[in-house]
């Protein structure tokens, strides 16, 4: 078993990670000319020389590291002289500083980089949305050293898995810890809208409103049933994936702080974790003991990323803000208004292998919503005070307040 491990680029990470089958960390930089997968001001500020820096510490503890090359839309850059130029100073630069892998989702992007730089392996991350054998043999006959096959639709699908690990002979990858709605339909939207806010140059220039994070955090507020309607695998369930061949896990999320990403590694490892499972799966909310779990929007990083007056109303955008706040998306929390009791989880897991998750309706199979009702516990005062909080927001957005835009009603 080996991990795949987001970093932060905090300088006790590493010494953190000593110990555990840690081969590979991944990262990038927080914008740069192709963009990726996760929006510019959800990441720490980070420069050239603290990433390579970063690079060459990882390789001196025997750690590779995999960049991100991994938008799910470039908005057709890479078909014109200027965009291949700057992929190609990016390439350059990342191999220059060590970086021994690199991911990609576009298919045109994989031979370019085998082409002109075969010393980097090139992986497919989970943006290419693999997840049935035609897709896997289609990347493998490609040239891909690797396959991170997409979470969100496989990995509760024994009988896909099977077959995918059968059919092809390239390594596969699963991310662990995710806990994205099982089969997204929003999951395509997110991809390109993160992918052109770290994107260097775009028009938004890093400007984002996570519409798509905002849905799913409210679908789960208002039916908690939706956190066990995922993806995530359990640290205690690793061995029924390494038992169908599946020995390669990637745990997130690179905005986590040092001491959650080490607690996530510890669990996977052992795998065992007592506690909180949001803990381990969630992407925000973090609990820590140091400050570095407080909020990503100081003052002067909501200045540089939100404030932009001609675009959108700040009232609006200010009240956004609270509740992103509240429910911890953009700042740590010292409470858990959302408790999964792992523990309770326990056979969970088992039970799901007889169900056609892709073919059920969730509504009527009610197996998820069982398991929520023993699992599960929200602090209804902060649900509905939440609840609330979204609905405003939403009906800010369809009616078009959030931008000064009154909409003609009925149509």
């Amino acid at each position: 078993m080996k991990f795949s491990v987001a970093t932060n680029f905090e300088p006790d990470l590493l010494p953190a990670l000593e110990g555990y089958p840690v081969v590979e960390l991944f990262g990038k930089l927080p914008c740069d000319s192709v963009g990726g997968g996760r929006a510019s001001f959800m990441l720490a500020p980070l420069g050239k020389t603290q990433f390579r820096a970063h690079v060459q510490d990882a390789a001196r503890r025997g750690i590779g590291f995999n960049y991100l090359v991994n938008p799910a839309c470039m908005d057709n850059r890479e078909f014109i002289r200027k965009g291949q130029a700057e992929l190609e100073r990016l390439l350059e630069f990342v191999e220059e500083c060590g970086v021994t892998s690199v991911t990609v989702s576009l298919p045109f992007l994989l031979p370019i980089i085998k082409k002109r730089h075969p010393r980097l392996k090139v992986r497919v991350g989970v943006y290419a949305r693999v997840d049935c054998v035609a897709k896997a043999r289609f990347w493998e006959d490609l040239g891909a050293d690797c396959i991170t096959l997409e979470s969100i639709a496989v990995n509760r699908d024994f009988a896909m898995l099977r077959s995918i690990r059968q059919a092809v002979g390239l390594e596969l990858q699963l991310i662990a810890n995710s806990n994205c709605l099982i089969f997204c339909p929003l999951s395509g939207q997110h991809m390109v809208n993160l992918s052109h806010a770290s994107q260097k140059g775009h028009a938004s220039r890093g400007f984002m409103i996570d519409y798509c994070a905002l849905k799913c955090s409210a679908l789960k507020l208002a039916d908690p049933s939706h956190y066990l309607r995922s993806e995530f695998i359990r640290p205690e369930d690793i061995k029924a994936y390494t038992d169908l061949g599946f020995h390669s896990f990637k745990i997130l999320e690179r905005g986590a702080p040092t001491e959650v990403l080490a607690r996530r590694v510890r669990a996977y490892a052992e795998g065992r974790f007592d506690g909180n499972l949001l803990d381990l799966i969630q992407p925000y909310g973090y609990k820590t003991g140091s400050s570095k779990g407080g909020s990503l929007w100081d003052l002067r990083r909501f200045a540089r990323f939100f404030f932009r007056p001609l675009a959108v109303r700040q009232a609006g955008l200010l009240r956004l803000k609270r509740l992103a706040e509240k429910r911890g998306l953009v700042a740590g929390l010292d409470w858990d208004p959302v408790h999964i009791d792992n523990r309770l989880l326990d056979g969970f897991l088992e039970g799901m292998r007889g169900i056609d998750c892709r073919s059920s309706d969730c509504s009527r199979c009610g197996y998820c919503e069982r398991w929520t009702r023993e699992a599960v516990r929200v602090d209804e005062r902060y649900r509905q005070e939440l609840l609330q909080l979204y609905h405003d927001a939403f009906h800010d957005m369809y009616s078009g307040s959030l931008w000064g835009i009154a909409g003609r009603r009925g149509e």
